[in-house]
């Protein structure tokens, strides 16, 4: 199998200078999504080794400095000179845009690289790189500083090691946002490529936290729908590998009892999120085998039923892993394929083994049959449910609905439509609004939960024909973007657990039927303020408790008017306490008796005895404040898991700041002046801080805003509405795959699964109303 890869397989294309001045066209962004596609085009590459059967086991490591290692087993960089550019083949690998293996299709018959740009483009953004190659008994290095090579490839030992290690920093004069990776993101791409290649071991380490987990599944794409499932099964998974010309397909797929589908397709092991011609082929094919077993198998009433692609979608878990030599891909990040002849071929081969299967297995044939007749009996009712709302609407005055208050503008652009919770507030709403560019849509109650019910079940729901009629574009099959009557739909609810749960409900239904508004950026929530503070003539809104304690740590050490002291300082020290008690009140809900943790905290050379000595000083603490019998609610795990996971590592540096901090002597002049005007405090610095607060609350008028009802349309406008002062969060999807399962697991019909999570994050919770 081994076969001569050297410096002649290297095919240049030249040009890396504009990857730093332009690097979204490279790797599509520079935040949080490139940062990681750097170790993904790294990673890529000893994955195009895997695949050519020379590299078994991939390590990955993050380390405390903030770097990325990538190392593999395979053949190595070739380092002998090339025969065009007078440098090794290895740095020109690492510096010249379009140079590498995937161009010489001796080399690779089929990779996953960025159009061999990857790790010359990965160089080029990091502030340092560093390259190892273990090759022909010898170790070869260099290092690389924003691409730029910062001496010769040089030998640096002798080695019985073969394959490359790439270690680089990303640059953080190009990722501005972040240079941090984050693990959990990474771990799911890398448990992909492991499924994809089940020969494949992906050793995965953190050593930030000292994660360290392998992957490796030798059942391939079938263990994988199988790990993807989490329903009960319809039919049992199915997997069949085929190669016709010079396509390979591997897919695996099988029906559960949900109403909604996952469908994961890859070409050349880089997931096409979009889909693509390979996708498309597998759908047409599946379709087809279905409707033609219905139609020579199925009774007398459902052989007459047309099965759509819509209704083979239900329960369908689906992994399509096609290898394609020369892919071309819609968008430098390859988003969706592209390559038109793949799709006849993908459907030609998958018909023929679908068939073949369900002629073999009739009992899951007709199983996956009945699962679609069901889904096209529910579309039709869906459909005459659709044609009923449209009657209903041409035999009324208007064709929108009565509760809409709707805009003048017929200007999609710069029209809005509020969801508003409650007649009441939605009144409030109505007469406070714009009505040039604002609309208003009461809704009554909690509409319907669609994550358990089927679409012509959902439109039987007024509230929810009410929301679609207003949005004008349809739903479902009949979809159409360019009806849509507003490019900004804000959710307006109140801020109690109630107002939480419309809003999940609200997300949920354009989560699952309108992903396209999502997606383009059209859904708000409204962020109401939580209180009103009024003092005199002074009116002032604050959205949460944060951003009032604040306004009453400045406004109570300005009212204070001590001389001779920095009030920025001042109001900075205070703003550091408030932080400290809130993170103490965190802690609270986490542990037994806080008073216990606070003491660790405040007394950090306990944190280093060893455990008896802690455990005694835990009992003499308790013991000193009577609390003798309430020892035996500290159980020694919670202690364990304070001082072991580093929970209240942040609340110990804070403690130190708030003592030892230059203004402290500055807090204490503050704390004597106190005193001497008859406010009777000790020296703890959280007593001051509620002191200070109670010296701006004084004279003044807190209000506590249960819901938006309470708000006259004025303030409503003042506070939520008007696009000078109001401030909108917009809903964005980041990982479609992680919001899927979070809505199945919180708004699903399995109670099981969410009862564990709530179990396991009881005490996480901040806001509980009750």
């Amino acid at each position: 199998m081994e076969q001569n890869y050297g410096a002649g397989n290297i095919k240049v294309l030249k040009g890396l200078e504009a990857v730093r001045k332009r690097p979204g066209m490279y790797i599509g962004d520079t935040g949080h999504r490139g940062l990681h596609h750097l170790v993904y085009e790294v990673i890529d590459n000893s994955i195009d080794e895997a695949m050519a059967g020379y590299c078994d086991t991939i390590n990955v490591t993050l380390t405390k400095a903030g770097t990325a290692v990538i190392s593999d087993n395979g053949r190595g960089i070739p380092t002998d000179m090339h025969p065009t550019e007078n440098i090794s083949a290895a740095t020109v690998v690492l510096t010249v845009l379009h140079a590498g293996g995937k161009f010489d299709k001796d080399t690779y018959k089929v990779s996953g690289g960025l159009h061999g740009v990857g790790v010359s483009v990965v160089n080029a953004l990091s502030s340092n790189l560093h390259m190892t190659i273990y090759r022909d008994g010898k170790v070869h290095e260099q290092d690389f500083k924003q691409g730029i090579p910062q001496e010769a490839l040089a030998i640096t030992g002798n080695t019985r090691k073969h394959g490359t290690t790439i270690e680089f920093a990303p640059d953080p004069s190009i990722f501005t946002e972040t240079v941090i990776f984050e693990y959990d993101y990474l771990a799911k791409r890398f448990k992909e490529l492991a499924y994809l290649n089940p020969k494949i071991k992906i050793i995965f380490k953190d050593e930030r936290d000292g994660k360290d987990e392998t992957y490796h599944f030798e059942g391939g794409i079938t263990q994988f729908v199988q790990d993807l499932n989490k329903k009960e099964q319809v039919a049992a998974p199915f997997e069949y590998s085929a190669k016709i010309e010079d396509i390979e397909v591997d897919i695996a797929l099988m029906y559960n009892e949900t109403y909604d589908e996952k469908v994961y397709s890859f070409v050349n092991n880089i997931r096409t999120p979009n889909g693509g011609t390979h996708e498309a082929g597998f759908r047409a094919a599946l379709t087809r085998a279905i409707s033609v077993y219905n139609s020579q198998n199925g009774n007398a009433k459902e052989k007459d039923v047309k099965i759509s692609g819509d209704d083979v979608k239900e329960g369908l878990i689906a992994i399509i892993s096609a290898r394609v030599p020369e892919p071309q891909f819609e968008g430098q990040t390859k988003g969706k394929l592209g390559n038109t002849y793949v799709r006849p071929l993908v459907q030609k081969l998958s018909y023929e083994q679908l068939a073949k299967y369900f002629e073999e297995n009739p009992i899951e044939a007709k199983a996956i049959v009945q699962k679609a007749l069901l889904a096209a009996k529910g579309r039709e009712a869906a459909k005459k449910a659709r044609d009923l709302t449209r009657r209903k609407d041409s035999m009324s005055v208007g064709t929108l609905p009565g509760k809409l208050a709707d805009c003048q503008s017929k200007d999609a652009t710069i029209s809005e439509l509020y969801l508003v919770e409650g007649d009441s507030a939605g009144g409030s709403a109505k007469q406070g609004r714009d009505r040039v560019f604002q609309a208003i849509l009461p809704l009554k109650g909690k509409i319907l939960n669609v994550e358990k019910a089927r679409l012509d079940k959902i439109l039987k729901s007024d509230e929810i024909t009410n929301m679609i009629t207003a949005l004008g574009c349809g739903i479902g099959e009949e979809f159409d973007e360019e009806k849509l009557r507003y490019h900004k739909i804000i959710i307006m609810t109140d801020a109690d657990v109630d107002g939480s749960h419309i809003q999940t409900l609200l997300l949920t239904f354009f989560f699952r039927y309108f992903p396209t508004i999502v997606e383009n950026g059209y859904l708000y929530l409204a962020q109401p303020p939580l209180y009103r503070y009024k003092k005199g003539k002074k009116e002032i809104y604050f959205k949460n408790d944060r951003v009032m304690n604040d306004f009453l740590i400045e406004n109570g050490v300005e009212s204070l008017e001590i001389e001779g002291i920095g009030h920025n300082d001042l109001v900075s020290y205070f703003k550091m306490v408030d932080h400290y008690n809130s993170s103490l009140e965190a802690l609270e809900r986490r542990y037994s008796l806080v008073s216990l943790i606070r003491h660790f905290i405040e007394n950090p050379d306990i944190i280093g005895l060893d455990s008896e000595k802690m455990y005694a000083e835990v009992e003499r603490f308790l013991a000193e404040r009577g609390n003798n019998i309430l020892s035996k609610l500290v159980s020694e795990d919670e202690i364990h898991l304070f001082v072991q996971t580093g929970e209240g590592m942040e609340e110990l540096r804070i403690n130190d700041e708030l003592f030892s901090a230059p203004h402290f002597n500055e807090a204490q002049f503050v704390f004597d002046k106190m005193k001497e005007w008859g406010i009777a405090i000790g020296g703890d610095p959280l007593e001051i801080l509620e002191e200070i607060k109670e010296y701006a609350r004084k004279g003044s008028y807190i209000q506590r805003y249960k819901g938006l009802g309470e708000m006259n349309p004025e303030q409503l406008w003042e506070t939520t509405m008007t696009p000078e002062n109001r401030v909108l969060l917009r809903v964005t999807i980041e990982d479609a795959e992680a919001a899927s399962d979070a809505f199945n697991l919180f708004m699903g019909d399995e109670v099981e699964p969410r009862r564990n999570y709530i179990e396991t994050h009881a005490k996480d919770v901040k806001h509980l109303d009750v």
